[in-house]
């Protein structure tokens, strides 16, 4: 990959490659999870199964609006396991974006992985797990239940990690690289929770996964950049004549608007390529897609209608916009029961 690979962490932090100390790693741990929600800690002992169902419950049905709506589509039996994967990716990102130092976050991602090593370590050789975070006392369960790879969780780790040192993309191909650990894992695991191993599903969810990552990255330029991250492809931002000085004063001007509707357009075309696999999976996960694909495709209306504007405002969706967005799948369920 031929990715700019910056020495620096969001808000100018360290990341040099030399290894800390053991001491300095604890160091570094401890500051970490002292900046994070206090919840977010490796416990002293492991809880039960039962406690651990709960707190990816509570987690997956606090920390983000959206998912519980989105579980509204999905048969009932799955709805713990897809808590315990949303509650791994939640805290999965956080550990990697919510500190600011990245060296605080690299100690804190290793430690993670190491907590995913020891859980896939038991399953395989059939020993007591040592692992003690609830998230992986859950998971268990669900890797179990789905015979779900380790890199499928691992690859995000990979992702999240790179964002402390990678802050700038030469190339929208080096932009898919990155896209491919840190989107694409997330719907081949839902598509292991509704039993679906084929290439042509995993290739169609990938599409899907890319083109709502890019929607996500054109809706926060500016919000990025503040972290010191520019995931505009810079053979792009030379193309149209843009430069980061540029997003750096947040300057709109015509050239900024040509780069960004050719960028909106690029996803759009993503979220296309990702449609037949609608047509591929059952009426839940159909209907699911259906939601985000469209909340995916809102957000790139919302920046066409601030005129491509992103460095002044984030584009953003109105609660009732969201609201409207899952009626419109929910009437659809509803639609299908009938005719069938």
């Amino acid at each position: 990959m031929t990715s700019l690979v910056s020495s620096t962490g969001p808000n100018g932090a360290g990341s040099s490659g030399a290894n800390p100390t053991p001491s300095t790693v604890e160091q570094l741990l401890a500051r970490g999870w002292a900046s994070l929600p206090p919840h977010y800690a490796i416990p002293a002992t492991a809880p039960s199964l039962a406690e651990a169902r709960s707190y990816c419950l509570r987690l997956a049905t606090s920390h983000y609006e959206n998912f519980s709506v989105a579980t509204w589509f999905l048969p009932r039996h799955l709805h713990q396991h897809f808590f315990n994967i949303y509650a791994y990716c939640r805290i999965s990102d956080d550990l990697g974006d919510e500190v600011g130092d990245a060296q605080v976050a690299l100690a804190l991602l290793n430690r993670w992985q190491e907590e995913l090593d020891e859980t896939y370590r038991a399953l395989g050789t059939g020993a007591q797990s040592t692992v003690r975070h609830p998230v992986f006392v859950a998971l268990t369960e669900t890797i179990q239940a789905f015979d779900i790879p380790r890199h499928e969780f691992s690859d995000l780790l990979t992702a999240f990690r790179q964002d402390q040192v990678v802050t700038r993309y030469q190339t929208f191909d080096d932009l898919l690289a990155y896209c491919r650990n840190s989107a694409n894992p997330v719907g081949h695991l839902v598509l292991f929770l509704c039993r679906y191993r084929d290439e042509e599903r995993r290739r169609l969810s990938d599409f899907t996964c890319t083109a709502l990552q890019l929607a996500n990255f054109w809706q926060d330029v500016a919000v990025d950049w503040k972290k010191g991250r520019v995931y505009l492809p810079l053979e792009d931002l030379r193309r149209f004549g843009v430069s980061e000085e540029q997003i750096a004063r947040a300057s709109f001007n015509t050239q900024f608007r040509d780069l960004m509707r050719f960028e909106v357009e690029r996803a759009r075309e993503w979220f296309e390529r990702g449609l037949p696999l609608v047509k591929m999976v059952n009426r839940s996960l159909a209907l699911d897609l259906e939601l985000f694909s469209r909340g995916g495709l809102a957000i790139l209306q919302a920046i066409e209608k601030q005129d491509y504007n992103v460095l002044a405002r984030r584009p953003s969706l109105s609660n009732l916009r969201k609201a409207g967005l899952a009626l419109r799948a929910l009437a659809s369920r509803i639609a299908l029961g009938r005719a069938g």
